[in-house]
């Protein structure tokens, strides 16, 4: 049972403390665990791979500029910045059986130093400028993406804070991944016996995404919500609940229908509202 717990005030100095304390611990399973992880591509290019992996596992697109008005609009351009140096590190990427692929450890810390600009970052469900600000736009898509496919997401964080309405919002509430460097990461693990090879660009003010393979693609997924919710909490807060399941079928033959083999629980989602819901009796009882 979920229960509502209102941040406590930590001093800036305890809050500095714990970020070193478990980038730290992070940074120790980095270097325990070192052969477990996904290297990046440095020897094929991105059309070799292309013909090697010719079929799509699962393909996706999300806009990088959004229609916020009280976002100044150099924090956008600063966070296409940052996500097209992180795509860099990853484009190409072939995640092999047994490999985990990490977020940040493949990205390494987004510091200005190592070109990263201002960028939006939500603090508090706050939109705030900071160096490397922006880039979970590319979690939330390799997030998605990988829903869609065999491979294993064995960590994840959800975002605390439902910022935007559901004006256009095309997938569930709660299907994406927060990041914060480096002790909250997106980790995926192939534990099937073939390759996936991941392609990332950004072309016309969008990110794209692809998990691709040698084989003809007989798996798809939906992915969607079940128990959403909206609770009133002390305070005069809400907070937004769901859980999020997915459906997996097989198609053996191009002919046949495809067959349901599956429908799994995958997460749940708790987030307090930024925006003062319209409520009524159903969407407090629940969808």
């Amino acid at each position: 049972m979920y229960r509502f717990v209102p941040q406590k005030h930590r001093s800036a100095l305890r809050v500095k403390l714990g970020e070193a304390y478990y980038c730290f611990l992070r940074r120790c399973a980095w270097i325990r665990f070192k052969k477990l992880f996904a290297k990046p591509n440095k020897s094929n290019s991105i059309q070799e791979l292309r013909e090697q992996f010719p079929y799509v596992a699962f393909s996706h697109s999300s806009p990088l500029y959004r229609n916020l008005s009280d976002v100044d609009t150099a924090l956008q351009d600063g966070k296409v910045h940052n996500v097209s140096i992180a795509i860099k590190k990853m484009n190409g990427l072939v995640l092999e059986p047994g490999k985990i692929f990490s977020y940040w450890n493949l990205i390494g810390n987004p510091t200005r130093r190592r070109g990263f600009q201002n960028g939006m970052m939500l603090v508090n469900g706050k939109p705030v400028a900071a160096v490397g600000g922006g880039l979970c736009a590319l979690s939330n898509l390799l997030y998605w993406m990988t829903l869609h496919t065999p491979l294993s997401v064995v960590e994840r964080f959800r975002h605390s804070y439902d910022v935007f309405p559901d004006s256009n919002r095309t997938q569930p509430f709660g299907s994406g991944a927060t990041c914060v460097y480096n002790y909250r990461d997106l980790m995926i693990k192939n534990e099937t016996a073939v390759d996936y090879a991941l392609m990332l660009w950004i072309e016309d003010g969008e990110l794209h995404g692809q998990w691709r393979c040698k084989n003809p693609v007989v798996d798809s997924y939906e992915v969607y919500q079940k128990n959403h919710w909206i609770t009133s909490e002390v305070g005069g807060v809400y907070v937004r609940h769901n859980t999020i399941w997915r459906k997996h079928f097989v198609q053996e033959k191009t002919d046949a229908e495809k067959k349901l083999v599956s429908d799994e629980y995958l997460t749940e989602n708790h987030a307090l509202m930024m925006y003062e819901p319209l409520l009524d009796s159903k969407s407090v009882e629940g969808k």
